[in-house]
């Protein structure tokens, strides 16, 4: 069989102040047509796990763009049009095709496009016809759309937030498709909106157990996949929220069934598995108040994963002026900062403005005098089972042990070697402060003495009952208490097999 695969994506928070163009795509993932030649990424990882299994079947691959971009505001209409007609191009090019399978996010808005991957699968199953088999994979934090299940054949999203899953799910996607190619199963789906916004971590109880159950769903009674997508509260888009998928062989009324069941416990459960964020002062006297080291605190307001700047200094600013000590922050994305750290070298002490840079959600920056202690170029860090770049990073010293780390490249963080490469030895820090939505949880979990998540200040807001939505008309929880009436979610998206 031949087998296409590409990648197309980013996560797009409407409310940020920072537009998505080529340089953002470049630098975080940009290759045409080549990306399973380079070590794995997170964007990458499911091309690789493409290639690899249909390769073992004899199966010929043939590689499109692989393009995704660290989430930022709006791609521009002209990159994103790029990008989509190079990836169709490249389509053109390979038929005839027997299986086209994308990765994708779910959540990518551009200007004049607000569902990027239901386009690219209609412009995709437009050019290869109802017979060839089209398979996406999307991140949890997806808006699952009408015209997306439609254009698909299978959809699969991934199931745990940290995403430790994507190689896995990568691999499950592969195997339906390819049993859709051969006629052993006839993938159809159903989905079912539940008008819940919010954010929910599959680490904890009840999403753990339920997670746990849904996965053991799969393989009886006719389902092929269950997917949970939790959708992004940062979308400005008709279909925000969570959306409870599945993929049937056959028939879809279990499809149907099974997503409206699921998606009624999910509802159930809303208040329980809803993200709980705490005040900055209750961690903070959480943290003086124990021995135990380190206290994590989540700078989840500023988190770039979700298109927020990673430059505010809210809360370091608070450490500082109530004079703790002990402490390392980061990752700070100050690219001035960094170049200006580099400048004068390891061991020098300077007067560096640090932060603040990016607008009102930054705050103000951060006038410090500091010694460079560490500086390491085009360094890593750690997620999964991939190694992803945050440019050049830099360990700098204020006053009374707090150490901040600076890096050239936008990125949440994800494992503690972000700063352990630097020589910081963070079970001596009392406070460790990352600025990441959760993705730094499946790391830090482990050495942590607690861990926060916090409310503030920042581009990633804590109150989604009052989100500034426009293109949204129906109701939602929590803006408003019952958005569904006495039947609970229904499955309002259902699909015969594209294939």
């Amino acid at each position: 069989m031949r087998v296409f695969i590409a990648c197309l994506g980013t996560e797009t928070n409407t409310f940020s102040p920072m537009p998505t163009g080529l340089a953002t795509f470049a630098g975080t993932m940009l290759h045409h047509g080549d990306a399973t030649a380079h070590p794995a990424s997170l964007y990458s990882g499911p091309l690789l796990v493409w290639r690899r299994l249909a390769e073992a079947r004899g199966d010929t691959v043939i590689e499109g763009l692989a393009a995704f971009a660290e989430p930022a505001g709006p791609t521009t209409r002209a990159v994103h049009e790029a990008l989509r007609e190079e990836l169709l191009a490249g389509l053109r090019a390979a038929l005839p095709l027997d299986i086209v399978l994308l990765h994708q996010h779910g959540a990518m808005v551009a200007v004049g496009e607000d569902d990027c991957e239901g386009d690219l699968l209609a412009r995709v199953r437009d050019v290869v016809g109802p017979g060839v088999v089209v398979g996406s994979e999307l991140d949890l934090h997806c808006h699952i759309t009408a015209r997306m299940v439609e254009s698909a054949t299978a959809i699969v999203t991934y199931k745990e937030y940290p995403h430790t899953d994507t190689e896995e799910r990568a691999a499950e996607l592969f195997a339906i498709c390819a049993a859709a190619a051969e006629g052993r199963v006839r993938p159809v789906m159903a989905a079912a909106p539940l008008h819940m916004v919010g954010i929910f971590e599959t680490t904890r109880e009840p999403m753990r157990s339920f997670t746990d159950r849904m996965t053991a769903r799969e393989g009886r009674d006719g389902i092929l996949s269950i997917s949970l997508g939790h959708g992004f509260p940062y979308g400005d888009v008709p279909d925000v929220g969570a959306t409870l998928l599945v993929v049937a062989d056959g028939d879809p009324a279990p499809a149907r069934a099974l997503a409206e069941e699921l998606g009624r416990e999910v509802w159930r459960m809303r208040e329980a598995i809803a993200q709980t964020r705490v005040p900055l002062e209750t961690a903070l006297a959480s943290a003086l108040a124990t021995d135990r080291r380190p206290t994590v605190i989540a700078d989840v307001c500023d988190n770039a994963g979700g298109g927020a700047p990673s430059d505010s200094t809210f809360i370091v600013r608070e450490l500082l002026a109530r004079g703790i000590g002990d402490v390392a922050a980061g990752l700070f994305w100050d690219p001035v900062a960094v170049r200006f750290s580099i400048e004068a070298g390891e061991g020098a002490t300077i007067d560096l403005r640090i932060g603040g840079k990016c607008g009102p959600a930054s705050g103000d920056p951060l006038d410090l005098r500091v010694t460079v202690r560490r500086i390491i170029h085009d360094a890593e860090q750690t997620f999964g089972p991939s190694r992803n770049p945050v440019g050049d990073l830099v360990l700098v010293s204020a006053a009374n042990g707090v150490d901040l780390v600076l890096n050239s490249i936008r990125t949440q963080v994800f494992h503690p070697d972000a700063f352990t490469q630097l020589g910081l030895d963070l079970a001596t820090k009392r406070i460790v402060v990352v600025k990441s939505m959760h993705h730094f949880y499946a790391g830090f979990a482990q050495i942590a003495a607690q861990v926060f998540h916090v409310a503030g200040p920042g581009a990633l807001p804590s109150d989604y009952a009052a989100m500034p939505y426009t293109k949204r008309s129906l109701p939602f929880w929590p803006a408003v208490a019952d958005p569904h009436g006495p039947d609970g979610p229904r499955a309002t998206i259902v699909t015969r097999s594209a294939g």
